[in-house]
């Protein structure tokens, strides 16, 4: 696992803001444009406004040994490809002064995007928006079966390993907020069932391949009667189709109307491309999947403001849907 090297309080930040604003300098911007750190995740995202022209972008500063820079290439290749391809709206990257779609600012790579409109789905709206989800992801999961990939892709994977293995992508699980006792045992029991059963699902061409992973709620921007917009690719690799539905539903897993939002996202999956039973009968495993993973991203991203704000309560709801999934009479049950 990596040292999340942007959790490391004010001094670090202040340095990152430095390189966001010399990063602008590589750009065709004027000297009046400022960036506004707006989100720290994974990377330092800010948003880039140059008052002379009236025009708004997207920078991100990459957080350091997360990606090699032939990894994030392979991800500005794909998103260009899915808006290319298969007319997914996905933000187009922002060429430097001098054509570069990537700059090097110290030992950190920036990229910068286009700013697309559009806000995150309303609450209100979720089951509505579910089924245009479903059938978007479903497009972007023809576009990765089919696409050639470019010379030298390389992204990383999202097995079970990556996840709570040695490798720990987002730190252990076991690290998590108010994970000890009880709250240990149900998730230790949720972790070995998630293994068999992955394994028991396999790995195959039709179940795995190149996903989002990510597709979370603030990754989605809504806008009019399009299908919703797509950004932040940085997670993307090769996983479980299925686990950009777990990935869909983060944080909000126990909300009451997630069976509703499933059913509504697999309604419009299915307009686009199969999905068999054995296969819809284990997404509750991907749901309980992310959500574990989740926890480990929480106590490894302690800094994080909404990895704060939910805390020991996310672990004490993921242990409730624990036990439910793990009692559950059927597969294809709720939990």
């Amino acid at each position: 696992m990596t040292v999340h090297d942007l959790s490391g309080g004010e001094d670090v930040l202040a340095r990152v803001d430095d390189v966001a604003r010399r990063a602008l300098r590589h750009y065709p911007l004027s000297p009046a444009a400022t960036a506004t750190l707006i989100n720290v995740s994974e990377n330092a995202t800010y948003r880039v406004d140059d008052p002379e022209t009236g025009e708004r972008a997207i920078l991100r500063v990459h957080r350091l040994g997360y990606h090699s820079p032939e990894a994030i290439a392979s991800e500005l290749d794909w998103l260009a490809a899915l808006r290319d391809d298969e007319g997914v709206r996905t933000p187009r990257v922002l060429p430097a002064a001098g054509g570069d779609r990537m700059v090097r600012v110290g030992e950190r790579t920036c990229v910068m995007f286009e700013h697309l409109p559009g806000t995150e789905p309303a609450e209100e709206r979720l089951v509505e928006e579910f089924e245009r989800l479903g059938a978007l992801t479903a497009r972007m999961h023809r576009h990765a079966r089919a696409w050639r990939r470019p010379p030298g892709f390389t992204r990383f994977h999202w097995d079970y390993d990556a996840a709570f293995g040695a490798e720990s992508r987002w730190g252990r699980w076991q690290d998590g907020a108010g994970v000890h006792g009880e709250a240990a045992d149900v998730l230790g029991r949720l972790a070995e069932e998630l293994r068999a059963r992955l394994a028991r699902f396999g790995a195959g061409p039709s179940r795995y391949g190149l996903i989002h992973a990510d597709l979370r709620l603030a990754n989605l921007l809504v806008h009019g009667d399009a299908p919703p917009s797509v950004i932040d690719f940085d997670d993307c690799g090769f996983g479980w189709y299925l686990y950009d539905l777990g990935a869909a539903l983060s944080f909000i897993e126990h909300h009451p109307k997630v069976p509703e939002m499933i059913d509504s996202w697999t309604r419009g999956y299915r307009t686009v491309l199969d999905l068999p039973a054995e296969d819809e009968a284990e997404i509750w495993t991907f749901v309980l999947m992310r959500r574990l993973l989740l926890v480990a991203w929480i106590g490894s991203h302690s800094a994080v403001d909404i990895a704060r704000e939910l805390g020991a309560g996310y672990t004490e709801q993921s242990c409730e849907l624990a036990e439910r999934y793990l009692t559950r009479s059927r597969p294809c049950s709720p939990p």
